[in-house]
């Protein structure tokens, strides 16, 4: 796993005739999608690996949760 190099490719707007504005909101809602600023949030602070593992299986406990109501809900 150390020194694995990922290849990435680049996010890309082109501002077109609707102008900056719409291209900022466009160039917003991609990064979003592909998990970018999540990402950047995650990295921001060292984790250790015990307390990584646990926000791993909360956040998976809590998609199930979700999961069970949403069932009961159908």
């Amino acid at each position: 796993m150390v020194g694995e190099s990922i290849q990435v490719k680049p996010v890309e707007v082109v501002v077109g005739e609707r102008g900056l504005e719409r291209a900022i909101k466009h160039l917003k809602r991609k990064m979003a999608n592909e998990g970018i600023l999540r990402e950047l949030k995650r990295r921001r602070h060292y984790m250790k690996p015990s307390i990584k593992r646990r926000k791993k299986e909360a956040e998976a406990a809590r998609r199930r949760r979700k999961r069970v109501r949403q069932m009961a809900g159908e």
